[in-house]
Formats: structure tokens, sequence, C-alpha cells
């Protein structure tokens, strides 16, 4: 299970007591994600529980961390403030791992989640998936190396694959490419991929910046 193959920081606490015979809530991972085209660092909140203690920025992943299975309100707030720029409620089910993604130019943050793997790749291989969150890039493809056959077709904004295989290697490079006319837009070469792991390959930033913001291939390891 995804849960058992990672360190969960809490988000929530339990308590028990002597004598108590009361079942321990059930806790469900959650990972976030800083896929928000701007350079303005966020909190977030579970609940009224800010979860993260360091500097959350565009590309940074957080997590995993334990939430009460169930409906919990996140929220994602400018650092240091307490004035919400979106805030919803999901339903997390027991023992599964959710990736949530912030999503949205500053003045129309949003949120993207996503279930992810608790299936295990076959040896010598790896889990990957492809996620598109550039607000302005249009619908993508995502190959891997020099196949033929690009791996992931189709995804315009918001839109992610499954999971699907490829070979673990000590050096892969990822390419998005435009759909419609196969120009690459972003390249993220050189990354480990390790046997019997999980990932998520990720679009960030604006195809029309030219700063800290850009279009740009990320990846994360679950």
């Amino acid at each position: 299970m995804l849960l058992a193959a990672v360190t969960l920081s809490a988000v929530v606490t339990s308590c028990s007591k002597d004598f108590d015979n009361t079942p321990a809530p059930s806790v469900s991972g959650l990972n976030m994600i800083h896929a928000s085209p701007t350079a303005e660092k966020f909190d977030f909140f579970v609940g009224n529980t800010r979860g993260n203690n360091e500097d959350f920025f565009l590309g940074k992943k957080l997590g995993y961390y334990n939430v009460y299975s169930g409906t919990s309100k996140i929220s994602i707030t400018k650092k240091g403030s307490q004035t919400a720029l979106a805030s919803e409620n999901f339903n997390f089910a027991p023992e599964r791992g959710y990736s949530l993604f912030v999503i949205g130019k500053l003045d129309s943050v949003k949120f993207l989640m996503v279930k992810d793997s608790v299936s295990l790749p076959a040896a010598g291989k790896a889990n990957i998936r492809f996620v598109n969150v550039s607000p302005d890039a249009l619908a993508l493809n995502l190959a891997v190396g020099t196949a033929a056959t690009d791996l992931v077709t189709d995804k315009a904004y918001k839109q992610y694959s499954e999971f699907t295989t490829i070979d673990a290697a000590t050096k892969v490079t990822f390419t998005a490419k435009n759909k419609a006319t196969g120009a690459v837009e972003a390249t993220l070469p050189d990354v480990e991929i390790k046997s019997g792991s999980t990932y998520t390959v990720w679009v960030k930033g604006l195809k029309a910046a030219t700063d800290s913001t850009k279009l740009g291939l990320a990846i994360f390891r679950h």
C-alpha cells in the first residue's frame, strides 16, 4: 500500500487513554503540490490547522501528511495570511493517498485533486502518471526518451493520465510535446527512475512567461 511505503508527517494528531477501547480514527495521506504560476509563497490548512512548517513555493511538493479519513476542509492562503485564496471540502478514503495540486493564477487559485496509486510495478518497472497544470499550455503529449510512440497523449489543462509503466533506468529524458504540432514545449533530462517506484510527471508554469514561472516539466516520487 502507498501509505505504508512513505513516512507521514502529522497534520492531525490523536490521543489515547489507558483502558480506552475506542478505535483510533482512520487516516489518509495528503500530498500537496504548489503548481500555481506565481512567485507567491503559500500556506495550506487542514481545517484550522496549518499544515506546512516550511516555505511552499512554485514546484514544491509537501507530504505525505496524515489527515483524518472522511471530509476535511483544505484551504490555501498567502504565506503568513489568514485570508483564504481557495477553500474546499474533500472526502478522503481510509488508507488512500491523494495528491492535491494548487493550480491557477494568483487571482483565480483553485485545487486539482487526484488519487494516487496503491499498486506496485513489476521488477525493473516504474509507474508514471502525467498531469498538465499549465493554464495557458495547449493539449500536450508526454514522450519518454527516444520512443517512437508517446507515452501519454492529449492532456489539456487540468487533465491527467492514469498510471502506466516504463522501464526503470539511471537516466531518462521526459519531453512534453504540443499535441497538435509535435513541437517540444518542455524537457526534463537525466532523471533516475527507480525500479518498483511510482512517479508523477507534471507540467508547470506559463508558456507566455520568461521568468521563474515559465513553462517547465517537474517530477516527484510517491
